[in-house]
């Protein structure tokens, strides 16, 4: 899980709350404790957001809703593979492709397009291989510059992608070669205080492929049964509450725990933005 230093101290503070005892107020909690109340605070990002300039923005912007790495059919062939993708451990063995000044473009399936600068294949490269040590390793021999289909803001979206070749597969990994736009301000700003009704989002992690229900990664804590996510939908935007549930009284330890959890919305998300309640900002995936 990567989170910046202030988030993770936010978050570690709330659950702070915990150490000496489980439930709300250090006790007295336990299953039957009613839910939080999220609608007001989503209520008001929902209208910050409805029809602002910031909104504007992010339609007309490039952000995907998805990894920009797509993994090669066949992925992986054996546990030391794997290991190797998720410690970004790569080690280059071949010659990659240089694109200098050259730009790219993002197509929608209305039609719709953005040109922006491609990223080039080194760059790509060491977005992948963020880890030198020694341990096991994916081999890359080669790359060349082709295309894939991402879910963005706007729908689905043609994007150049470099498709690099890795030693023992027959299909290559594939990696956007594309940075997102930069995003708008938030006419919102975060809760606040920290306080364990309310909790801050990790990440998305998938919009349905009929875009009824988006994945996203929650935050909850070591003495709860997990994290539960409310849902405010209107013309403009879906407002994201996490929240936990079932804290139960006793020590316990201080720990950041995260689980994913699927939210069905009552219509296709389509260019609606999505909001997290807690920080007042659009849920992004990684990039």
């Amino acid at each position: 899980m990567r989170t910046t230093t202030s988030r993770t101290v936010r978050m570690l503070t709330a659950l702070g709350l915990f150490a000496a005892g489980c439930g709300a107020g250090a006790a007295g909690a336990d299953e039957s404790e009613p839910a939080p109340d999220t609608r007001p605070r989503a209520l008001k990002v929902a209208g910050a957001w409805d029809g602002s300039p910031a909104a504007e923005i992010w339609r007309e912007g490039y952000y995907p809703m998805a990894d920009p790495v797509q993994l090669p059919e066949d992925a992986f062939h054996n546990d030391t593979d794997k290991e190797a993708y998720l410690s970004q451990n790569f080690v280059l063995r071949g010659d990659l492709p240089k694109t200098p000044g050259k730009d790219a473009k993002v197509t929608w399936q209305d039609g719709d397009s953005l040109t922006m600068p491609l990223l080039g294949a080194r760059e790509a490269y060491e977005q992948l291989d963020r880890d030198d040590s020694p341990a096991p390793r994916l081999t890359v021999t080669g790359a060349k510059l082709g295309e894939t289909t991402l879910a963005t803001s706007r729908g689905p979206a043609t994007v150049p992608a470099w498709l690099f070749t890795i030693k023992g597969y027959d299909t290559p990994l594939k990696r956007v070669a594309l940075a997102p736009s930069k995003p708008p301000k938030s006419p919102i700003g975060p809760v606040g205080q920290v306080s364990h009704d309310l909790w801050e989002l990790n990440k998305l992690v998938e919009v349905a492929a009929d875009g009824r229900s988006v994945t996203v990664l929650a935050h909850h804590g070591a003495c709860d049964d997990g994290p539960a996510v409310d849902v405010l939908e209107t013309d403009g935007s879906v407002v994201l509450s996490g929240h936990i549930v079932g804290t139960s009284d006793g020590i316990c330890t201080l720990q950041l725990l995260a689980k994913e959890v699927k939210v069905e919305l009552d219509r296709p998300l389509g260019d609606r933005i999505l909001l997290d309640a807690f920080t007042g900002r659009p849920v992004r995936g990684t990039d």
